[in-house]
């Protein structure tokens, strides 16, 4: 159930360890044999798979995986090519476009982000189909807690976009070289309280322009 990449591993293996990553990998063998789980198991480190700790330039936190069928692929926020894009998603291209005045592609796939840097982690990684936060308090956030803290923790600076206050919890635990960026959660909800007009977009890429990196094409 652990398919992820040498380097992550190598950094995380202390949590593989430890007894509560193991109960949660007996529950989740459970859940895959007697319920659809998303998203498959192969995805399920997919965030981790696609960004080197290294190469990480900007870290977006979300909650879990969508439940829904085929939305699920991994990454925060995203959804495969062929599959509409969620509200929430909407709302972040929708600010993207005024915060940068481009336009962005018609697709929920962010791999694209991804391979550039951005760390797409939801802080539970599966789901049951149908049932929001159903592996709550399973153990995941054990280990996505310690993911952060290792990249709240790295010396080269990295952007954290804090969307929501479940991700804006996680500030105190990142180092002060790094910038914390915080708004309200772009879902429909609660968009319009602050997120919309947030100039996150703007703000990450002078932020890495200014440490000479290249920025992120967020279309």
């Amino acid at each position: 159930m652990i398919r992820i990449k040498r380097q992550w591993f190598d950094l995380l293996k202390g949590e593989f360890d430890k007894d509560y990553f193991k109960n949660l990998q007996d529950f989740l063998r459970s859940e895959y044999t007697k319920y659809n789980i998303y998203p498959e198991e192969d995805k399920i480190f997919n965030a981790l798979n696609h960004v080197p700790f290294d190469k990480i330039k900007v870290v977006i936190i979300g909650q879990d995986p969508y439940h829904e069928p085929n939305q699920a692929q991994g990454l925060s926020f995203s959804v495969p090519t062929e599959v509409t894009i969620p509200p929430s998603l909407v709302n972040i291209m929708q600010e993207i476009e005024k915060d940068l005045n481009i336009t962005c592609k018609k697709d929920g796939n962010l791999e694209r982000w991804a391979n550039q840097g951005v760390l797409l982690l939801n802080t539970v990684l599966t789901v049951r189909k149908g049932q929001a936060n159903s592996h709550k308090d399973k153990g995941w956030e054990n280990l996505t807690r310690k993911i952060i803290e290792l990249v709240g923790n790295r010396e080269k600076p990295v952007v954290f976009l804090l969307w929501g206050s479940y991700a804006q919890s996680f500030a105190n635990i990142i180092a002060p070289q790094h910038l914390v960026l915080k708004a309200p959660h772009p879902s429909p909800l609660s968009a319009y309280r602050g997120f919309f007009g947030c100039k996150h977009f703007s703000k990450c890429n002078q932020f890495l322009q200014e440490l000479g990196e290249t920025p992120i094409d967020w279309s």
